[in-house]
Order: structure tokens, then sequence, then C-alpha cells
């Protein structure tokens, strides 16, 4: 262990000279100091746990998603998790929860404190004490609000080398561009005008991370996160954060270095700490961030949204099946992080270059045909082409007057991305069944509140109670077939995935080693007819005498070898039957 430490001390120098050349060995005494600050100091870890277990999965919430009168919303959410969600979630990702200007908290003006519409650090740490918890790491800019910037336009030190000038005759047409706004603002300072680099919006300010004390104001951050109880560090726009004149600025080697000195330093003094990034690109450029293993624990699986999206709508399976039979083997202690819905829309770009450009545009026009709204960006010849869909999941699999079809699309999306391999995640307002907020769009003016309702707790609760409502129904089966996958070994993260060929209507998986009765058969129709599934047990690669139960339906197949007929856009999780 001794060694281990020895070697992880070595491999952060090695890393802060490598970003920030000779000054690195005062870097590192400087590092070890604020280590010791927050009473964590160095040392030697302890024994290894398991990161994970098919008992995790993941709601993702606003701390302010559920109110009720003169109570701090976090209070009134971990009542609503103690007696609604009990058990069903492991770890609660709180979407910041910090003094905010805009983009719903993502513009952070103060990073150490609790917007105080939300409640205190004392109530997060309460939540803390019944699940996980996972927060937000805002590390590519800050709010034009903020401290930083003030001292920035004052030009007070240390903030005043905290933020990125250019000039804008330089030529900066290769930047990658996830908005089409100008990609620098011009800023009134003490000093007179200048320009200041802002990727998403003039009030995000980027922040200089060739500038070290930049570095150690989120490490000092990070630290005090873990302090209050943080289990998932989500890395949020992490793509764009080193920043070189005359490339990309996205994916630079800084960047994916500075990934790598987060997790070497929190396997030194928080392996309990696991890193997720969030970077909403092409599969490739996604999967990037494991790194060789050394870099993030998790990274959102962006293409499943779509890929799911465009099959179900499609009544096609056959683009998700090639592209989930040709996942790579991750390395070890990585994972995905499987969603469909977020805060944010879902992002288009996975699906360049896997679907032709008409199939691109007839998925947008499905989606404004759903009353969904589209986001664009730039391109570098000075275009603009979608990258986000704005809609509630439920909304984008529904039909006009039919919303007995797209709950059971719905539902059937959920079930695949429970039973695919990794760390589910459900939103709040998925689990509420929740439609779009087309009057929160008309009162923000922004795309993304479609999907960013807040709720009275009574409304909650009536919506959800009700009987034979779409609310109801969603909230029973996602939060039953949850417990239901908790409850089995072949849905631990780790444990194997294969994709079965069944043809274009019919999505087959199967989790867990077949050597044994732990595996679990997972059939998904993606069509709006009934199929017979044939074969599908010795395509798999089973053999024995057994009967098979549904996990998710409760029924029993007295013949492995007979047809599995399958309602329009039913799933099942097929497993041994004990006895």
């Amino acid at each position: 262990m001794k060694f281990l430490r020895k070697h992880k001390v070595l491999e952060i120098q090695s890393q802060l000279e490598y970003l920030y050349g000779s000054n690195a060995s005062a870097l590192l005494e400087r590092l070890i100091m604020l280590v010791g600050r927050y009473g964590v100091g160095m040392p030697i870890p302890p024994p290894r746990q398991d990161l994970w277990s098919e008992k995790d999965a993941v709601l993702i919430t606003y701390a302010d998603m559920v109110r009720e009168p003169d109570k701090a919303p976090l209070r009134t959410l971990r009542d609503f998790l103690s007696r609604r969600l009990k058990g069903v979630f492991s770890t609660v990702h709180l979407l910041p929860f910090f003094p905010w200007s805009s983009d719903d908290g993502f513009s952070v003006i103060d990073y150490r404190k609790v917007d105080s519409g939300c409640g205190t650090w004392q109530d997060v740490e309460a939540l803390g004490r019944d699940v996980n918890l996972m927060f937000d790491l805002v590390l590519n800019h800050c709010s034009a609000k903020s401290e930083w910037f003030r001292d920035f336009i004052t030009g007070i030190a240390p903030a005043r080398h905290y933020f990125i000038e250019a000039d804008p005759q330089e030529d900066l047409s290769a930047v990658v561009r996830p908005r089409p706004w100008p990609l620098l603002t011009d800023t009134p300072t003490r000093d007179g005008s200048k320009w200041v680099w802002t990727t998403f919006s003039e009030d995000q300010v980027d922040l200089n991370w060739q500038n070290p004390d930049v570095l150690f104001e989120f490490l000092d951050i990070l630290f005090l996160y873990v302090s209050k109880g943080m289990r998932i560090v989500r890395l949020d726009a992490i793509a764009f954060l080193w920043k070189e004149l005359g490339t990309s600025c996205i994916h630079l080697p800084q960047t994916h270095e500075v990934v790598r000195l987060i997790r070497n330093l929190l396997e030194m003094v928080a392996p309990h700490v696991l890193v997720l990034t969030e970077t909403n690109v092409p599969h490739e450029e996604n999967i990037s961030y494991f790194g060789n293993g050394d870099e993030a624990h998790m990274v959102y699986n962006f293409s499943l949204p779509p890929l799911l999206l465009h099959g179900l709508l499609k009544e096609n399976c056959s683009t998700l099946r090639e592209w989930a039979t040709g996942l790579p083997e991750l390395p070890e202690d990585c994972t995905f992080f499987n969603f469909t819905a977020s805060h944010d829309g879902i992002g288009i770009r996975p699906l360049h270059g896997r679907v032709s450009d008409d199939e691109l545009t007839w998925l947008v026009e499905q989606m404004k045909s759903r009353g969904g709204k589209i986001n664009y960006r730039s391109n570098p010849d000075g275009s603009t082409s979608p990258y986000e869909l704005n809609i509630t999941y439920l909304d984008a699999l529904s039909e006009p007057n039919d919303t007995t079809l797209g709950t059971q699309r719905f539902l059937c999306s959920q079930a695949v991305t429970l039973a695919f391999k990794g760390i589910p995640a459900v939103y709040i307002n998925s689990l509420a069944g929740g439609r779009n907020h087309l009057a929160g769009v008309a009162k923000t003016g922004q795309n993304r509140t479609i999907n960013r309702q807040k709720w009275t707790l009574s409304e909650l609760e009536d919506r959800i109670d009700l009987p034979a409502s779409i609310a109801n129904t969603v909230f029973s089966r996602i939060t039953r077939m949850l417990k239901k996958r908790a409850l089995h070994p072949a849905f631990h993260p780790d444990s194997p995935q294969r994709i079965i060929p069944m043809g274009d209507r019919i999505f087959c998986l199967i989790r867990g080693s077949t050597d044994g009765p732990n595996w679990v058969l997972c059939l998904f129709n993606f069509s709006g007819k009934r199929n017979a599934v044939r074969n599908v047990i010795s395509k798999a690669g089973l053999s024995g005498d057994f009967r098979l139960q549904d996990l998710i339906g409760r029924k029993s197949l007295d013949s492995p070898s007979s047809a599995i007929v399958l309602q329009p856009y039913q799933a099942v999780w097929l497993t041994p039957q004990e006895g």
C-alpha cells in the first residue's frame, strides 16, 4: 500500500509537470497542503471495495424539483424519497444546487454555497445519510455574475487571471461550437474592453485552465464536495476544458490529463468516489474518456437515447443492434451510465454516421410534430445544424391522440435501458410520466424548460397515485423493474452482455454467464404488431431443462423451446424459474 501511495504521488507530479511545466514540485507541495486542510490527509487507502453492483441505480433531479410551502425543497425531496422510493435508487444526482444566474444552475455564481432557495449544506448531508449523492463539478465555465468574474473586471488577483482573453481578429474557425452564438463576448473592464471566451453563453464565462490557480480552486471545491458526502462527481462539459489557439479546443490531450489527475487524486484520498464525464459527442469520442482505464469510471451512454428513439419510432432495431453488437470490451473498473432523459434534451450527434441525413431530418420533424423544440449548433462554415431534441421522452415516443401507444413504447425504452450493461439512471420527470412543459418554455424562452417542470408535492403525488393514469402506470412499472433488477446478479454492471440477432423487429440481449442459472434473457418488441419469437433459446446458446419466468410480467413459460409471443412494444426479462 505504501508503494501504491508513493507511486500515485509520483504520477500526480508527472501530470502536473505535463500541464504546468517546471512549477510541478511547488504545485505538489501546495496540493499536499490542500488535501490536509480538509482533514483527509494522504492516508493509505482502505481495502478495496466493489465500485458498484446490480443494486445501483441513480435518480436525476434538481434539488427543488419537488416543493411544499414553508419547507426547504431538499427536505421535501428527502421525505418524498423515503416514503415513495425507499430502496429503489441507491444514488441521487442533485443537479447544480448552488447560487446561479442562468441555465438552471449550470452558470454557477458560488460553488461553495447551497442556493438558499433549495436549503442548506446540512440538508444536503441529511439526504446523503439516506442515499449516495452525485454532484456536478461545473469546471469549464462560471457565471458572469460570480465574484471571480467581478474580480477579473476590476483587476483583482488572483481571479483577474482566471479567464481567457482572445483577439476577435484571430482565426477561430477550427473551434468546435456547441452553440449558434458568438464564441467571444466583449466585456468592459477597468483596463478597457476585453474579449472573453464564452463557449456556451455570454453569462457562462470559460475558465483558464492553463493557470494552475484555477486547478487549485476546483480541487479545493472537489474536496469540499467529498467532505459533504459526494459519492459520484460529474465533470460537466469536460470536453471543452483546455483551449489552444489553432486547435478544435475539444478533447485536447491536456483535458484528458486533467481527468486522469482528478482520478488519481481521488484514488489516493477518497477511493470510494467515482468520476463520471459528460461529453455529448459521437460515441467513439465519448468513450475516449475511459482512457486506458485511468480516466472516468463512467461515461454517459449518449448513443442510447437517440438510438432507442429512432428504433422505436421506425419499428426497426437494426441500427441499435449493430451499435450494441460493436461495443468494445471496457477497461477494468469502467462502465456506462445509461439513461434516456435528463435535464437536457436528447443529443443527436451520436447518430451522425449511423443514420443518413434524411433519417436525421425525419427524426427532427417527428419531434416538431409532437410539440418538441430543437436546439442548434454552429458549424465551421457558418451554417447551423440540429444537435439536441428538446422534448420529454414520453412525448417523443407518443403519437397524436394515442397515449396508450406512447406509454407502451416508453416503457419498452425504459426496460432496455435498465437491462443494458452499466448503471441505469432515471430522470424524475420521466418517472412521473412528465409531458411537454410548453407553458414553461413560453415563460423562460428556453427550449430546455420543456423537460424541467417542477412540482408541488401534492401535484406529484396526486399524479402518480391516480389509478390507471399514464403517470401511475409509468411510476409503478419503472419502480418495479428497478426492484427486480436489484435482486438479480446478471444485472451487475460488470456482468457479461451479448446481443443476439433476432431480426429487425426484436431487440434481444442476454446478461450474465450462461454456464449456470444466473442469466437473464431480455427481449423487446420494437414493433406495433404481435411477434412470435422462435428458437431464441438455441440462438442464445442456452441448454438444459428449465421453465422461464418473466421478471417484468410475472408469467412463466412451460417449455423454453416454444415460441415466445410478444405484444406490441412488450418487453420481457426471462430467467430460469426456481424449483
